[in-house]
């Protein structure tokens, strides 16, 4: 089954369900999110009303059982919803990708008994996730991060600071990775903490030169006590769960960069049609017409790669080259159409009174979170020879 949205381009589909989902998602994006995203963007305004509305919509759990308040839905679907979000406006694309990222440990390794009592606030109940990995001096290197948690009795007490965390201080729970044994990957662990825990801080927000409406920031951990009944997954596992969830991650960033140069490109052909020069249109003239051509070429790719990625994973295959593979495409792709976006609209396209200069301060970012892009070719190149010799 197939479906056409505004950029004319048919969609598969694989039930009625889904189109009536993808159908409300695009009703969302046109009357709530886009309308407002220039404005709060260029106030560094976070949208927290529209999670609120989008949990209660039933989008904040797409990928996740039903049986804890999820949607059930295939990840072929869920890229398609972030695409349509991200499109409208990233900010509110990427931080459904990162709640969902948020959420995964305890949906793919949490035991029964925690999934009953934490995910259904988590997916439906307004509530919004953090994913805790990244430190000031554990980015790429991520198993080298220093964040401690010490057993004390029933509990542990996590001690340290994580870096370039999105929702950071706004959010209402995070996904932790602390080191709980010896150095290295095997010597960490997974934690649920409350966003409100005693001991827990954030920094003011980074300045940034995009996303400026997406609060990044420091969480400090100081003395900050968790049951051990919110240690997710076995003392130890936690990088190995922090790996599973960022291949699925990565699948979320690559659906938001198709969105980001969906709408770059949307504009591009927009603006060719309608200014003129030598008393014609400029989408006239073959060299715009082919620059646009490439442009739409390149995201056709993009959104393939990332949607045939998808599919495996819902087949249950291993699909974390893929993944890689769609995230260093997909958002490299970004990168390219908002840039040419910006060469099609000339001197407009470099002023805020158009929104493409906006898509391209924040494609950069797409190219760095979540795994740079050199980590992607490092994924990739292991999958294809193996592992550096040492």
């Amino acid at each position: 089954m197939s479906e056409s949205p505004a950029d004319g381009v048919e969609r598969r589909l694989p039930s009625d369900e889904a189109r009536e989902l993808l159908a409300l998602v695009r009703d969302i994006a046109r009357r709530e999110i886009a309308p407002r995203a220039a404005e709060e963007e260029a106030a560094g305004v976070f949208p927290r009303e529209l999670f609120t509305l989008l949990s209660r919509s039933g989008l904040l759990g797409l990928p996740y059982d039903p049986a804890y308040g999820g949607g059930g839905q295939p990840y072929e679907v869920y890229l398609q919803v972030l695409e349509e979000l991200a499109a409208a406006r990233l900010t509110v694309g990427l931080g459904v990708s990162v709640h969902t990222l948020s959420c995964h440990a305890l949906g793919g390794f949490g035991t029964e008994e925690q999934r009953a009592e934490h995910l259904p606030a988590m997916l439906g109940g307004g509530l919004l996730g953090a994913y805790c990995l990244s430190e000031a001096s554990a980015g790429s290197d991520a198993a080298a991060l220093r964040t401690r948690a010490v057993r004390d009795g029933d509990d542990w007490v996590i001690d340290g600071t994580k870096a370039w965390i999105t929702h950071g201080g706004i959010a209402d729970f995070c996904t932790v990775m602390a080191r709980t044994g010896g150095p290295g990957a095997r010597g960490i662990s997974a934690f649920l903490v409350p966003g409100d825990a005693p001991g827990l801080s954030a920094a003011p927000p980074e300045r940034k030169m995009g996303m400026k409406g997406s609060p990044t920031a420091q969480l400090h951990f100081d003395g900050v006590r968790v049951p051990d009944a919110r240690r997710l997954g076995a003392e130890g596992q936690g990088f190995a769960i922090a790996l599973a969830a960022l291949d699925s991650g990565r699948l979320g960033i690559a659906a938001c960069a198709v969105g980001l140069a969906r709408a770059a490109l949307d504009q591009a052909v927009a603006y060719a049609r309608e200014r003129r020069q030598f008393g014609r249109p400029i989408a006239d003239f073959q060299g715009l017409r082919f620059l646009l051509a490439d442009m739409a070429t390149q995201l056709e790719a993009g959104r393939a790669l990332c949607l045939e990625a998808a599919r495996l994973r819902d087949e249950g295959r291993d699909f974390g080259r893929s993944a890689a593979m769609a995230k260093l495409f997909c958002t490299d792709t970004a990168m390219r159409v908002t840039t040419d976006a910006v060469q099609v609209l000339g001197g407009y396209g470099y002023t805020a009174d158009f929104p493409v200069e906006r898509y391209l301060r924040e494609a950069k970012m797409l190219q760095i979170v979540e795994g740079t892009n050199q980590i992607q070719r490092v994924v990739i190149a292991r999958h294809l020879v193996g592992p550096e010799s040492r």
